[in-house]
């Protein structure tokens, strides 16, 4: 499924969102990064920051190296002051809200934002915490045994493959 039209849709909140004062972009290794890079570059913003969620992680011991793996290829790295600012926090699939309550815990671990809010492109429903975004690219319903992966080809353009959810 084609991506890109959730993503020019984000992109025009944020231009207007722009408008009215100044914000940081943190994406959540590794789609929610994808999309933070491109949305700066798109936008002319200074820098983005990237958000590994692999130690906050509440499946932390059942992931085991694979979160290690994780970690080691795209660590947390925010070229901004935590303290005081206004973040938005970019992921590319929200589904139960654990990944979005492992980057709080993060970003936290840096300093206190003034305000987080939350991008995200698909948006799955089917929460286990009490977690909402607030600028949706799109509510995708997609069955419980499925995944919704982003990829992003040589271009940098995005696209939607759905995938079994691994055991």
């Amino acid at each position: 499924m084609n991506a890109e039209p959730l993503y020019d849709k984000l992109l025009g909140v944020l231009r207007t969102r722009l408008e009215r004062g100044s914000f940081e972009l943190a994406g959540l290794a590794m789609g929610g990064a994808w999309i933070a890079e491109r949305l700066a570059q798109d936008l002319s913003l200074q820098h983005y920051g990237i958000i590994n969620v692999a130690f906050h992680r509440d499946d932390y011991a059942e992931k085991g190296m694979t979160a290690l793996r994780t970690a080691s290829t795209m660590s947390t790295h925010l070229p901004f002051d935590v303290n005081g600012a206004h973040i938005i926090l970019i992921d590319d699939v929200l589904f139960t809200g654990r990944t979005v309550r492992a980057a709080l815990n993060e970003l936290f671990d840096f300093g206190r934002p003034a305000q987080v809010e939350l991008m995200v492109l698909a948006d799955r429903g089917n929460r286990e915490l009490p977690v909402v975004a607030n600028f949706v690219g799109e509510n995708i319903e997609v069955p419980d045994h499925q995944i919704l992966v982003l990829e992003k080809d040589n271009a940098g353009k995005f696209s939607f493959q759905l995938e079994e959810r691994p055991e």
